[in-house]
């Protein structure tokens, strides 16, 4: 059935609708992005001129790098992610950013392990809301004639609804392997860093002395702990004390030995004390518990196997117990039949 406008149907005038907003959407992005870069640029430009002027003579050049040397590709990319970041900052700020963002994902942002948790929020922001209208509308275009349940309307709106459902939720997954991941990583350094501590303190050394022997000596051996322990001493070095600084090691993992090495690291700084012994025996206690976990991990893994074992090795194991006897009936079989 056509209508009255130029004899296109309502399917299809809704179409046009839907392309000509997610078009008007991706114009009106695209020139706010080109404003962030022009604005950026500017700025790069003020603060060489303000270098120059300020060397009396010596010329300066902070953002400008030499041509062809190695920081010359990567300028138009830095330019591209602060105008990234300075959008995402926008659109996190208020109410609606509050709204837009949960407790939950700033936690998790946390949990990650990002340097600037500012930065990370930003562009956690800007790529929610890019990819949120990006595969909306090549969902669209790839959808094409899809028809579901003989509409071709719900086909397309089903598109657009799986696009804006990946995209939105596509950052927060990545986010939270990558925290799942240091997670698991901390949890496998935390013996070793117990063992350290009780090392470094036995041989007469204080709580920061032996803190800055792990951050500075053993970073390669523990990656993520030794990470979050040079953000704790640079915090308590700048006037924080031992819990706040500590505060953010204890609540990132969601790991109670970790939380209780963190207070216990605590309580010797304020109250003094021995603590080779509570380190021992706290030592023994985690990796008891490893190897209830590493026990509970092979009890999975056998019964997992059984089934593979019953699909792959059971066909196998009849076809050679009881192939020759099968052979025997088949032959016996055709011999009384061909008498």
């Amino acid at each position: 059935m056509q209508s009255g406008f130029g004899g296109w149907d309502a399917q299809t005038l809704q179409a046009l609708a839907l392309a000509a907003l997610a078009l008007a959407l991706l114009v009106a992005g695209g020139s706010l992005f080109a404003r962030l870069v022009r604005q950026d640029r500017s700025r790069q430009r003020l603060a060489a001129a303000m270098g120059t002027r300020a060397g009396e003579g010596r010329r300066i050049e902070p953002v400008l790098a030499p041509e062809g040397g190695d920081d010359a590709p990567a300028r138009p990319l830095d330019a591209a992610v602060g105008a990234a970041e300075a959008l995402g900052k926008r659109w996190g700020a208020g109410r609606l950013g509050a709204s837009l963002m949960a407790a939950e994902e700033r936690r998790l942002i946390e949990r990650a392990g990002y340097a600037d948790q500012e930065r990370a929020r930003a562009l956690y922001m800007f790529a929610r809301g890019v990819l949120a209208v990006a595969l909306p509308l090549a969902a669209w275009l790839l959808a094409g004639d899809m028809r579901l349940g003989g509409s071709r309307t719900l086909g397309v709106a089903a598109a657009l609804f799986a696009g804006f459902a990946l995209g939105w939720m596509l950052p927060k997954w990545t986010v939270a392997r990558r925290a799942s991941r240091r997670r698991r990583e901390a949890g496998e350094e935390l013996p070793l860093l117990i063992d350290l501590l009780r090392l470094l303190q036995g041989v007469g050394l204080s709580m920061d002395q032996s803190l800055f022997v792990v951050v500075n000596d053993f970073r390669l051996v523990m990656p993520v702990l030794a990470a979050e322990l040079k953000i704790a001493v640079d915090q308590y070095a700048r006037g924080r004390t031992r819990e706040q600084s500590l505060a953010r090691l204890a609540r990132s993992f969601d790991n109670d030995d970790l939380a209780a090495i963190c207070r216990l690291i605590a309580q010797v700084d304020r109250h003094g004390g021995a603590v080779q012994d509570p380190l021992a025996r706290f030592s023994e206690r985690v990796r008891e518990k490893r190897k209830l976990d590493l026990k509970e991990a092979v009890g999975k893994l056998t019964v997992k196997m059984t089934g593979v074992m019953v699909l792959t090795l059971l066909p196998a194991l009849l076809i050679v117990t009881g192939g020759p006897g099968f052979l025997a009936v088949i032959r016996g079989l055709s011999r009384v039949g061909g008498g």
